[in-house]
């Protein structure tokens, strides 16, 4: 079967905050692909510059050097508003809090990101009623945040981050917060958006036995890339 062309492609990536006076080095050199519906779990110790790099690649945090294309556009060459912009459109965001908004029912908050489209009220609310059909919580749509459970809440987060069709899902932790039954289910639910409906997504976790449902995974040690290893196949 002939290999999908990357749609992330990350060269001679380095990355350093500012601490005072001193420049604290996060990444150094990272370069390596992301084929078009992989699966990629990014593994390490604390510390090691995971989510720094998911944060790079999502676009939002900048690079010192290096380059990164996502589906052939140089996101490490945009200003702040271009990168805005095209996070919105191609980047679906899965936090371990959730990041709902306790305000707003789980349709609503399923439905921000849509604000940003240019989509009618009508739209909107069937875009987002679809999305939650898809992680089988269309019967919980008008609930609030507090009377959801965290699985839930986690459903809801995921429905939010595909509402969209992003070209790619980043994952921070997605399990970090639950117990081992919700677990279970959240990484069952990607494992289905990545082979049903060729997702691609990038996941940081620390737990193994959610790196094991990637295809893909890659070790992050003090800021060096140290290894691959496969999985699965498609």
């Amino acid at each position: 079967m002939t290999a999908k062309p990357p749609i992330v492609e990350i060269r001679h990536l380095f990355k350093s905050y500012q601490r005072e006076s001193l420049a604290v080095p996060v990444l150094y050199d990272i370069t390596f692909d992301i084929a078009e519906g992989e699966f990629l779990a990014l593994m390490g110790p604390s510390g090691s510059g995971k989510t720094t790099l998911l944060n790079l690649l999502a676009g939002i945090d900048k690079a010192d050097s290096g380059t990164i294309r996502v589906g052939g556009v140089e996101i490490t060459a945009l200003t702040e508003t271009e990168l805005a912009h095209w996070r919105a459109n191609n980047v679906g965001f899965i936090f371990q809090f959730y990041n709902l908004i306790p305000v707003l029912k789980a349709l609503e908050n399923v439905e921000l990101p849509l604000h940003l489209t240019g989509l009618s009220r009508r739209e909107r609310r069937e875009h987002a009623e679809m999305a939650l059909r898809l992680v089988n919580l269309e019967h919980r749509m008008d609930h609030y945040p507090k009377e959801l459970s965290g699985g839930e809440q986690q459903r809801v987060a995921i429905a939010r981050a595909i509402v969209t069709d992003p070209a790619i899902l980043v994952a921070d932790e997605p399990t970090g917060d639950l117990d081992r039954a919700s677990a279970e289910e959240i990484l069952t639910m990607m494992e289905r958006l990545n082979a049903e409906m060729g997702k691609t997504i990038v996941m940081v976790t620390h737990d193994p036995r959610a790196a094991q449902r990637a295809r893909v995974t890659r070790l992050l040690d003090k800021g060096y890339l140290t290894d691959r290893s496969e999985q699965g196949t498609p």
